[in-house]
């Protein structure tokens, strides 16, 4: 019976009327209802995000755990590439599967070249030049194919071997110097006779050589001066070499001095000694009267070999002549025949850390022009190589002098970095100007799709194994395809604080840019720099030892065994 009671107590608060009766007791129930059913519908979204979550997860390890696979079978479903490095090193088990991040962020830089170099071939194939937005090509530089032949070694590195075979094809059958066109000699050579000699380091194909070696004889009048410092401007089939007009019938310091690794290479491989002697003379030239600072005014006296006064800069019109310093050195694989040339970069090096300056307020480091005794405050994009160039050369100092080189790089590609990250697009402009209080600000605003930043974030990479650089190219490489890539190709902005496009696809966009964003995200086995040497235009040419050119006047053997690409 109390049973009973007890069971009629509880059913009736079933009842209705119970709560009519009571409503205060109606409120508390519906109050610990609605609580009741936000509990259960905030766990049942936590539960249903949680799954969402876990799913996009097992999705992406199951992708990248595919792509691993991929690699170590070689067969990826992209292009028809291989897993082995043709420069001779296989990829290890390491390589392989060590980093699938960066396999995929490979890929996207592979799959960019491969839209930019199937506009190229649908719009303008032939044409030194694509304008993405009217679809056609535009010759340039004389019509001499120069896309094509700027990245013939950019398809071999990633294993697009039909597209190679498609451009060899070209140059084979349709390439022709004898054109009626006045030439820059330094946009020729470090474009033409660079990327023609590439192709033949990692190939070995001899058509490669005998179009290099075609060109580069059309170029040599071009050094047939009283001094020996070369004009800088030659007609391909007349000869008749000659400077702008708006340099005052000076040559230009860049465009003298950055011939020498091509031409070294080009005697190097054929065995004949004139190609070397007419560009190393320039630097013996040079050197006579070379400054105690080692920096050298933009305008050169092709006749007396003497400076003027104009600008000393590493940006336009001065930069490659230090790099070339440099990387002869390198290239000649640092032997006693070119140690006078690391000398004089050493040199030239003192004269670069006397233009640098800090801004107060943003930390920013930048190298400074100077006009008379004057520094400006200005710095070129072009000028952002600078960085990689001293890493690159970092490891030929004594360990203290080595450990500051290395860390004024750092600081340089930090703002060079930073010159892309505050503009709206995150592109950067052509210059730069800076405040010692305001920090920097974009001078000239246009942006045409350079390299330098991303060739200095590579070689910082390869030097310091921070992963920071990788990082920053990451973050370049997605800003231009935001920004950049269009259904027909790849353009530059017009205005990097507005993203208006312009209509041209340059080609150190294949050969530079695209490529060294490529090995930022590839093993150092790719392309080894203790085996290559890089020339302005991003063409790896093989390391020959000076002291032993009696016995390496022939090619250096190209190593067949595997081009690098998993995909």
């Amino acid at each position: 019976m109390a049973k009973s009671r007890s069971t009629a107590r509880v059913w009736r608060y079933a009842n209705p009327g119970y709560y009519l009766k009571r409503p205060q007791h109606f409120v508390m129930l519906l109050m610990l209802s609605v609580c009741v059913s936000f509990v259960v519908w905030d766990r049942q979204t936590l539960v249903r995000e949680h799954k969402d979550i876990v799913s996009k997860l097992n999705a992406e390890v199951t992708l990248l755990q595919g792509l691993v696979e991929e690699i170590k079978s070689g067969q990826t479903t992209k292009g028809n590439g291989n897993s082995v490095d043709k420069t001779g090193v296989k990829l290890s088990e390491s390589d392989v599967s060590g980093d699938p991040v960066d396999f995929h962020r490979r890929e996207k830089v592979r799959d960019a070249m491969i839209h930019a170099w199937s506009s190229y071939e649908k719009y303008a194939w032939g044409y030194d030049e694509l304008q993405p937005q009217t679809k056609n090509g535009v010759n340039s530089f004389g019509g001499l194919g120069a896309t094509l032949i700027d990245a013939l070694d950019t398809l071999y590195i990633m294993g697009l071997e039909e597209q190679f075979q498609k451009a060899r094809e070209w140059v084979a059958t349709s390439l022709d110097f004898n054109k009626n066109y006045e030439a820059s000699v330094f946009e020729t050579t470090i474009r033409v006779v660079g990327g023609l000699l590439s192709a033949y380091d990692l190939s070995g194909d001899s058509i490669f050589l005998e179009k290099a070696r075609d060109i580069a004889d059309r170029l040599l009048p071009a050094w047939d001066t009283s001094s020996g410092i070369p004009l800088n401007i030659i007609n391909l089939a007349h000869g008749n070499p000659h400077n702008p007009r708006w340099t005052g019938g000076n040559s230009i310091l860049a465009d003298s001095g950055t011939e020498q690794l091509e031409f070294i290479a080009l005697s190097q491989r054929t065995g004949d000694p004139k190609y070397k002697l007419k560009v190393e003379n320039v630097i013996l030239e040079l050197n006579k009267t070379f400054p105690d600072d080692g920096l050298l005014p933009i305008y050169i006296n092709p006749h007396k070999g003497t400076k003027s006064h104009s600008t000393i800069t590493f940006g336009a019109m001065g930069d490659s002549f230090y790099e070339y310093l440099l990387k002869v050195w390198i290239q000649g694989n640092r032997t006693a025949a070119v140690k006078h040339y690391r000398d004089m970069w050493e040199t030239s090096m003192n004269g670069l850390q006397g233009l640098v300056k800090r801004t107060s307020s943003n930390s920013f480091t930048y190298v400074c022009e100077k006009n008379g005794n004057s520094l400006v405050d200005k710095m070129d994009e072009l000028a952002c190589f600078a960085p990689g160039m001293l890493a690159l050369g970092s490891t030929g100092y004594k360990p203290a002098e080595a450990k500051k080189i290395l860390a004024l790089a750092e600081e340089l590609t930090w703002t060079c970095y930073n010159f892309y990250q505050i503009t709206p697009t995150k592109l950067a402009g052509e210059n730069y100007f800076f405040n010692s209080e305001q920090g920097m600000s974009v001078g000239t605003s246009w942006n045409i799709l350079r390299p330098e930043t991303v060739e200095s974030l590579f070689y910082l990479w390869r030097f310091t194994g921070n992963a920071t650089y990788k990082e920053w190219g990451w973050n370049i490489f997605q800003a231009f395809e935001k920004n950049s890539r269009i259904e027909s190709g790849y353009v530059g902005l017009k205005d990097v604080n507005t993203g208006v496009k312009d209509n041209m696809m340059q080609s150190f966009f294949l050969a530079e840019t695209l490529k060294y964003l490529y090995l930022l995200f590839s093993p150092s086995s790719v392309i080894p720099l203790d085996q290559w040497v890089f020339n302005t235009e991003a063409h790896p040419l093989k390391i020959v030892s000076r002291d032993d050119e009696k016995h390496s006047e022939n090619r250096p053997q190209a190593r067949k065994e595997g081009r690098f690409h998993e995909g």
